[in-house]
């Protein structure tokens, strides 16, 4: 189950579509949204400090996207609620 969603086009559109406007929300600290940022363009920068990890740049990206998204839209309630349909 849990991959089929890793899979989903659904899904990964749903997080292209609320990643701008979660990096974007006042209500989301700074140092949150760091928590995404810079991992990404850290990897992106210096992606062979890791050389034996087999992940792709995107793959990474992609992760930290999923993973900043539904965290904090379980932290911040009220902006998941907001999200249109």
């Amino acid at each position: 189950m849990k991959w089929r969603r890793l899979l989903s086009f659904k899904r990964w559109s749903e997080v292209f579509r609320r990643l701008p406007r979660l990096l974007r929300a006042s209500e989301i600290p700074l140092r949150e949204k760091l928590l995404f940022i810079i991992p990404a363009l850290l990897y992106w920068v210096l992606p062979d400090v890791m050389p034996f990890m087999p992940i792709d740049d995107i793959g990474v990206t992609l992760i930290l996207m999923n993973w900043f998204v539904s965290r904090a839209e379980r932290k911040y309630p009220v902006l998941r609620s907001s999200t249109p349909s």
